[in-house]
């Protein structure tokens, strides 16, 4: 209001969230130096339980923006001993990834391959015929993809394209999917896809940001199990997707950081540790008649 005048000429409205702590963390976690070298460990020792594998194999999706290409970055850099950035990512209304990308992992510059292998895809998107489509999600899953397909959002892949993997092992195939999230925003996901992905009974869940999310984590990492306001996302993530809450995990990338921090390396080596123990479920569910000198029939 301006004086006397009755006419609005201008109006904020401001949206007040209290962000309560728990009692009890919902998860108990150590956030020291030991920790985040057993969990280092674990996964340098980590063996597929099938011979004819030798790295599992993790499908990240999620919408565009949620860190997908950041989480690999992340782990390559845990590994690295410095923060780097080998997979291209950032800040875009479109997915700045339009290839499929397999990343290996190693342990330090000139180390040896561990035994994880990250796929980046092209990130899901509002619009109709933009972004992942389902029929390159599920052509994905199968291993018939190969290492930089060029997504084209309006004509999704199909069985017999050109550039289409004919002969898969049971290596190509995806072992773990890791539904990406943005914890700070609603996750974009259609009808069609929640449907398929509540069949992947092999999933975790990363949610990310979490720091954007609760300004209490933002203040300390260390505070996110003790955290209501994640803890209840975490909750409407596993009603929405059909996960129990022991596959929903949450991790800070790292973004502005010139060095490692302690409490973020822990969060995503969790995070790694969790896939493979979920890829570890795929592999004790596939039958003997499924792997015939490593190879799957379709």
């Amino acid at each position: 209001m301006i004086g006397n005048n009755p006419k609005l000429e201008e109006c904020e409205v401001y949206k007040v969230e209290a962000f309560q702590t728990l009692e009890k963390p919902w998860r108990t976690i150590l956030w020291n130096a030991e920790k985040r070298n057993e969990l280092i460990e674990s996964v340098k020792l980590y063996k597929p339980t099938i011979s004819s594998v030798s790295q599992a194999r993790v499908l990240l999706i999620g919408s565009v923006g949620a860190g997908k290409s950041s989480f690999f970055n992340s782990i390559n850099s845990v590994f690295r001993g410095h923060v780097t950035s080998q997979a291209m990512s950032g800040y875009s209304d479109t997915s700045v990834t339009t290839k499929y990308r397999t990343y290996s992992v190693k342990d330090g510059r000139n180390g040896k391959p561990l035994p994880i292998v990250l796929c980046d895809t092209m990130g899901l998107e509002e619009s109709t015929g933009a972004g992942l489509q389902e029929e390159d999600v599920s052509r994905i899953l199968k291993g018939l993809v190969p290492d930089g397909h060029q997504f084209n959002s309006s004509v999704p892949q199909q069985d017999d394209s050109q550039g289409s993997q004919k002969t898969v092992g049971l290596q190509d195939r995806i072992h773990c999917v890791a539904y990406v999230i943005d914890t700070s925003k609603d996750p974009i996901m259609s009808p069609k896809l929640q449907q398929q992905l509540a069949t992947i009974r092999k999933m975790l869940v990363l949610l990310t940001k979490v720091d954007e999310a609760c300004p209490w984590v933002a203040d300390d990492l260390k505070n996110v199990y003790d955290s209501q306001y994640i803890k209840t996302k975490a909750q409407e993530v596993r009603c929405q997707l059909g996960v129990p809450l022991s596959c929903i995990v949450p991790v800070r990338n790292y973004s502005e950081e010139l060095e490692l921090v302690t409490s973020y390396d822990i969060l995503l080596l969790s995070a790694l540790v969790q896939m493979l123990r979920v890829a570890n479920n795929y592999f004790d569910e596939v039958s003997d008649h499924e792997v015939q000198g490593g190879v799957v029939e379709l």
